[in-house]
């Protein structure tokens, strides 16, 4: 029962980590229907940017609540930079193109982005410091709990409330939810549909900039192509969940990170990737449109 709880523990904190990534991956879709292969990367990136800006700015025994907090926003601001700049340049020229463009496009933007990666750092790992968040760590009854998971955990889960929130309940919500619906009749309601794509793709870097932070702090091992295996498996549970919706990709996460701790705990972590592939095809042969996604006509 001990190993039990504490894969669960461990499952709902990696689940919360791409949980957080998948939303990028749903958000754009939802909107653009284009399936944003360089946001793995972006994640990647994050982490780099994070390490270099602690090393460069505060270093070992400077951290503070209010380090952590600068960290954490300038990360994001300049995650969120990079976000834009890759759809005004990679995306926005191929609006109206071929699909099998646009997925081009995105595939060698995410070489682009892995390969600066790699000239800037280097192809060496690099190493989070151990010492950005507390060490504390609590058992209870043999289930040990950090202060990184409970983080991890709680920060997730107000930045995924706060975004449905978001999307729900303001107007800007509901210009987006009005613009995935059909953006030619959004336009005719005088929406802004290049400012809408502008703020998703700014929310969706943002979100996984901080994935990208929690995977760098909680995993510490950073390596230039690790945004292709992260951005693989969230992409999978965004799929999970039901691509395009923003509820689904939190569940998909969540229910993936399970999945893959109990795989490791019972099992053994060398079948974890394999099981997630079996798990993709069988919820796909019973649901094809995801968990909790909808099935929608193409438009023609």
């Amino acid at each position: 029962m001990d190993i039990f709880l504490q894969q669960l523990i461990n499952g709902l904190t990696i689940g919360s980590l791409y949980a957080l990534v998948a939303l990028g991956y749903t958000m754009v879709y939802g909107v653009m229907r284009l399936i944003n292969f360089a946001h793995g990367d972006l994640v990647a990136f994050s982490a780099y940017v994070g390490l270099t800006v602690f090393t460069q700015f505060f270093g070992a025994g400077a951290t503070s609540f209010i380090n952590i907090i600068i960290i954490f926003l300038v990360t994001s601001i300049i995650v969120a930079f990079a976000g834009v700049l890759l759809e005004r340049l990679a995306y926005r020229p191929l609006r109206t193109a071929p699909r099998l463009s646009v997925v081009v496009s995105a595939l060698g933007a995410s070489l682009v982005i892995q390969n600066g990666i790699m000239l800037i750092w280097g192809p060496n790992m690099k190493i989070f410091p151990a010492d950005l968040l507390p060490s504390t760590q609590w058992d209870f009854g043999g289930i040990i709990i950090t202060f990184t998971q409970m983080m991890i955990l709680g920060l997730s889960a107000v930045l995924m409330l706060a975004l449905y929130t978001f999307i729900n309940k303001t107007k800007i919500g509901t210009a987006i939810r009005a613009t995935a619906i059909d953006q030619d009749a959004a336009k005719l309601m005088g929406i802004n549909v290049n400012r809408i794509i502008i703020i998703i793709f700014v929310v969706g870097s943002m979100l996984g900039a901080i994935g990208g932070l929690f995977i760098g702090i909680y995993y510490r091992g950073l390596t230039f192509d690790m945004g292709w295996l992260y951005g693989l498996n969230a992409f999978i549970a965004a799929i999970i969940g039901g691509i395009g919706s923003i509820p689904g990709a939190m569940l998909g996460g969540l229910l993936l990170g399970l999945f893959n701790a109990m795989i490791t705990g019972y099992v053994s972590a060398e079948w974890a990737e394999t099981f997630t592939f079996l798990l993709l095809i069988g919820i796909l042969i019973v649901r094809p449109t995801g968990i909790l996604g909808e099935k929608t006509a193409d438009k023609v």
